[in-house]
């Protein structure tokens, strides 16, 4: 029954980095519609959107019937409940790139007040972010998951870099709507860094048992 048990598990992890590397891609090209005013490219991010709520709730049945027909043992159970956790903060960073596009088709082709280089650098962080996690997940690696820290962090000071700049512009009278957006922006890839850190907490607690805050 074991055996049974890890190959269904192990097609079940197959489906998860599946839909991380859609969800990354969703976020990368949330970023680059913001960056080229690619308003195609923010409506198909928005309706791709059904395709990980879908695999969000596959990925869910399957965990649940794994519970049901083998009676895992308490290791067993601690892995599927991580995975459950896991797909949930997948689900809900396509949600960020998600609401990324929709400020793609708010802002339209109005000039932006500002360069977007600190934004773009941010995602390009949370996307290394995102694959750094699910590997430390796939390799159980628990001294590597405390590394995800290190590039919360970065992103944080980012997030501070981002929201001055914009404080400034504001108190410039510049664009009001358009400084709230990006301010949006930079909140929601904040986000996803977070939920990339969730991840490597549930993977140091599925290999030790015990529960950690890495966003202190």
């Amino acid at each position: 029954m074991s055996r049974v048990l890890d190959k269904r598990l192990s097609y079940v992890q197959d489906d998860l980095i599946k839909m991380a590397s859609i969800v990354e891609k969703q976020i990368f090209n949330s970023v680059e519609a913001l960056k080229n005013h690619d308003e195609v490219l923010a409506n198909k991010i928005i309706k791709n959107d059904d395709v990980v709520d879908s695999m969000q709730k596959q990925l869910e049945e399957k965990s649940i019937k794994l519970i049901a027909q083998n009676q895992p043992l308490a290791i067993d159970l601690r892995n599927i409940f991580t995975t459950t956790k896991i797909i949930t903060d997948l689900e809900r960073m396509a949600d960020h790139a998600v609401d990324i596009a929709k400020i793609v088709l708010k802002i339209g082709q109005e000039p932006y007040i500002k360069n977007l280089r600190d934004i773009i650098l941010m995602a390009e962080k949370v996307q290394h972010m995102i694959n750094f996690s699910i590997d430390t997940y796939i390799s159980g690696d628990v001294e590597e998951a405390y590394k995800i820290c290190i590039m919360d962090n970065e992103v944080d000071q980012l997030c501070s870099r981002i929201f001055d700049e914009l404080m400034k512009l504001s108190a410039q009278d510049v664009n009001s709507n358009q400084i709230s957006q990006l301010l949006f922006v930079s909140k929601y890839l904040e986000r996803v860094a977070d939920h990339c850190t969730n991840i490597c907490e549930f993977t140091i607690y599925l290999k030790t048992g015990n529960y950690v805050d890495l966003n202190e």
